[in-house]
C-alpha cells in the first residue's frame, strides 16, 4: 500500500505533526512517524500540553521530581514541557542536520497574554531559546501587530521563530517583510544568516468556519467551504512574489532560506467536507502542513498528492471577491475577529493548563 504522505513530500511540502506528549515520545510513535512517514517537524500549543499533562499519568514521576523544587505551576509546566520539546528536537536532529537547518524543528509558544506586548514577547523568546538549548527549536510568536515588531527583532537577534495565528494575507505580507528586514539587519551587523529559519503559520479551517456561518441565509451557499483554500492560495502567491527578485536573491546568496508558509488548522471541522480538504488543496514547494494525528492518518491513507497550492489563483481572488459581494465582511473576519479569538482561545487554554497543573501537583503532594 502506498504512503500518500511520502508522495506529498515529493511535491516539496514538509509534513509536521501538530501534537506532542510523553506517550508519543516514550512509546516510539514519534520515532516511527519520522522514520516511516517522513514527518519532519512538531508544533505544540497550550491546548496540546494540557491534554497531555492533565489527563495522563505519564508525567506523574516528572511532576514529583519538579514539585520537590518548586510549587509554581508555570515553572512546573515549563520544566515538563522543556523535556518534551528537547526530546522531540533530539529525535529530529538528524533531519535538521541533513537539511542544513531547513527542517527538523519543534515549536514552543510564548504565553498568549504577551500577544500585544512586543517587549515581553522578545524577553520570553530569548529566555525559552536559552533554557531549551536546542538549535532546532522555533519559538512561536502570535502574528499580532506587536508580534510583527517582536519577530523582526528576534530574527535580527538570530532567534528562529514560528509566527502563528495568521489569517489575513496583508498580515502575512507584513510578517514576510519583517523576516527579510531582520535578515538584512543581521547582514549589516556582520552576522551570518545561513542558520536563520522561520515559518509563517497561516490558519485555514477556521476561516471557512467563520465565512460559512456568515454566508448562511445570503443565498450564496455555493461559496461555502471555499474561502479558506482561496485565502491560503493568495498568501502563497504573495510568498512567491516576496521571496524572489534582487532583494531576496542578495540574501539567498549569503545562505538565507525563505520563510516557508505553514498551513495550520488543517483538520476539517465540517463533517460534510472531505477530511483531507486542507491537505489536498494546498500542496506545493517550500510549504509545510502541520496536521493533528487524525489528519495524518487520513492523508496517509487517501490523500491526493499533486501540486495544487498555486493552481487557479485568479479564481481564488474572484472567490474572495464573491464572498465580499455576498455581504460577508471578510477583511474584518481575517484581520480582527479570528486573530482576537485565537489569542483569547490560547490564553484560556494556558490558564486552564496552569490550573490543571496546580491541581495535579496538589493531589500528588497530598498522596505522597
Amino acid at each position: 500500500m502506498s504512503n500518500h504522505l511520502r508522495e506529498i513530500e515529493a511535491q516539496g511540502q514538509s509534513i509536521w505533526i501538530d501534537n506532542i506528549s510523553r506517550q508519543l515520545l516514550e512509546d516510539g510513535i514519534m520515532a516511527r512517524l519520522i522514520e516511516e512517514d517522513g514527518i519532519t517537524g512538531v508544533t505544540s500549543n497550550p491546548t496540546i500540553f494540557e491534554k497531555a499533562m492533565a489527563h495522563s499519568d505519564r508525567y506523574d514521576d516528572a511532576f514529583r521530581e519538579v514539585i520537590d523544587e518548586t510549587k509554581d505551576p508555570q515553572e512546573i509546566f515549563e520544566r515538563l514541557a522543556y523535556r518534551d520539546i528537547r526530546d522531540a528536537a533530539d529525535l529530529l536532529r538528524d533531519v535538521f542536520e541533513q537539511t542544513n537547518g531547513l527542517d527538523g524543528y519543534v515549536s514552543f509558544e510564548v504565553p498568549a497574554d504577551m500577544a500585544f506586548d512586543s517587549d515581553k514577547t522578545i524577553e520570553a523568546a530569548k529566555r525559552y531559546k536559552a533554557e531549551i538549548d536546542r538549535p532546532n527549536v522555533l519559538i512561536k510568536v502570535p502574528g499580532t501587530a506587536e508580534g510583527v515588531k517582536a519577530f523582526e527583532e528576534l530574527t535580527a537577534l538570530g532567534i528562529n521563530v514560528n509566527v502563528t495565528l495568521l489569517f489575513a494575507v496583508e498580515r502575512y505580507e507584513e510578517i514576510a517583510e519583517a523576516f527579510i528586514k531582520g535578515l538584512e539587519r543581521r547582514v549589516e551587523a556582520g552576522e551570518s544568516i545561513d542558520k536563520s529559519a522561520s515559518v509563517a503559520s497561516f490558519f485555514v479551517s477556521r476561516v471557512d468556519g467563520k465565512v460559512d456561518k456568515a454566508l448562511e441565509g445570503t443565498g450564496h451557499e455555493e461559496l461555502r467551504g471555499k474561502a479558506a483554500v482561496a485565502n491560503a492560495r493568495i498568501a502563497y502567491e504573495s510568498f512567491q512574489r516576496i521571496f524572489s527578485g534582487p532583494r531576496w536573491e542578495a540574501l539567498a546568496e549569503k545562505g538565507a532560506n525563505p520563510q516557508r508558509p505553514l498551513w495550520a488548522s488543517t483538520s476539517t471541522k465540517n463533517p460534510d467536507y472531505p477530511d483531507t480538504l486542507y491537505v489536498d488543496e494546498l500542496i506545493g514547494p517550500h510549504t509545510v502542513n502541520t496536521m493533528p494525528d487524525q489528519t495524518i492518518e487520513a492523508a496517509r491513507d487517501h490523500g491526493t498528492a499533486a501540486r495544487t497550492v498555486d493552481q487557479d489563483v485568479e479564481q481564488a481572488h474572484e472567490l474572495i471577491k464573491q464572498v465580499k459581494e455576498a455581504g460577508v465582511d471578510f477583511d474584518h473576519i481575517v484581520q480582527h475577529e479570528l486573530v482576537d479569538e485565537g489569542v483569547k482561545s490560547f490564553a484560556e487554554s494556558y490558564d486552564s493548563l496552569v490550573d490543571s497543573i496546580k491541581s495535579k501537583a496538589s493531589d500528588l503532594v497530598a498522596a505522597s
